[in-house]
């Protein structure tokens, strides 16, 4: 089968391989630019361009897709299908006409919950047990087109996004695959989508990572696995910006006198932060601006903290 294969990130690294391995014509990838990145602002490719150099693929950057050249190229591979994974950019009702099996989309929830651009980040923030992959055929709207096949995939207690997109990208590989030859065959009937269960995924923004200490622990705690590498969670001390990294929900009940909210509490394990609810938040990795990551033990013992000392004043 003849494709096109749209993607940028890590997450659409394992279909790219995956479609290669199992001998299907990559003609095309499409992904971003190449941008500066990290502290020194170093031009780098994304990984998609990255694993298509190794493979050997041809290449197209366009940074945007309503050109006279985007179309021109497209059209020219005359693809069978079309594979969005992660691409970041509105596929245009012209690709999703292009090919004979459409656009395929492989989209990292149980959709409809989660349409949008972050679903494993909200699917952490509201605390869901279990998420999973799906593959649909892309349509006008934001992730509402008809589904293809869906797999499940537990959420542990511990995951954040970067080890959830890890265990997510693997076997949507698979179900890419198992979801091109399916329709190859006109083995699969596309199901249309129940609006009334859909739940939006908006992409995330810089201020999002402010932590709010009036949530209860578990809720903060969500989004700190969320937030995970971006845009992190984080507070201020002492008027420096202090990265929380890892934390736990202290377990028990709760103190029937509560500490304002934000106020730190040293404990021969760790540190403690009080929240809303008359919860804690136990601190187990964090990162004061201009310092190295350590332990809340470690960060606790080495500012002295003053009596009654809170977060984010």
């Amino acid at each position: 089968m003849r494709i096109i294969f749209c993607g940028t990130p890590q997450f659409a690294v394992p279909t790219l391989e995956k479609l290669v391995a199992e001998d299907f014509e990559v003609a095309l990838v499409l992904t971003n630019p190449d941008e500066p990145l990290g502290r020194g602002h170093r031009v780098q490719a994304p990984p998609v361009k990255q694993c298509a150099v190794k493979l050997q693929l041809p290449i197209f950057q366009p940074s945007k897709l309503k050109t006279d050249e985007v179309r021109e190229r497209l059209a020219l591979v005359r693809p069978e299908a079309i594979v969005v994974v992660a691409y970041g950019h509105i596929i245009l009702k012209w690709m999703i006409e292009l090919p004979r099996l459409g656009c395929i989309n492989l989209h990292a929830s149980l959709l409809p919950k989660y349409r949008g651009a972050a679903p494993i980040q909200w699917a952490l923030i509201n605390g869901e047990k279990v998420t999973g992959n799906t593959t649909m055929q892309i349509d006008p709207g934001l992730d509402t087109g008809p589904l293809l096949l869906t797999q499940r995939v537990e959420i542990t207690p511990d995951e954040t996004t970067e080890t959830l997109s890890r265990k997510l990208s693997s076997p949507g590989a698979e179900l890419m695959v198992e979801t091109l030859r399916k329709l190859d065959r006109g083995d699969i009937q596309p199901q249309p989508q129940d609006d009334s269960q859909a739940t939006h995924a908006p992409m995330l923004r810089r201020s999002d990572g402010v932590i709010d200490w009036t949530l209860p622990a578990d809720k903060i705690l969500g989004r700190v696995r969320a937030f995970r590498p971006w845009p992190g969670a984080f507070s201020t001390f002492r008027g420096k910006h202090l990265h929380v990294w890892s934390a736990a929900a202290e377990t028990g009940t709760a103190s029937p006198e509560p500490a304002p909210v934000g106020t730190l509490a040293p404990k021969k394990s760790g540190l403690l932060v009080a929240c809303g609810g008359s919860t804690r938040l136990e601190l187990k990795e964090v990162q004061l601006e201009g310092r190295k990551r350590i332990t809340g033990r470690d960060f606790a013992n080495g500012v002295r903290l003053k009596p009654d000392e809170r977060l984010g004043t």
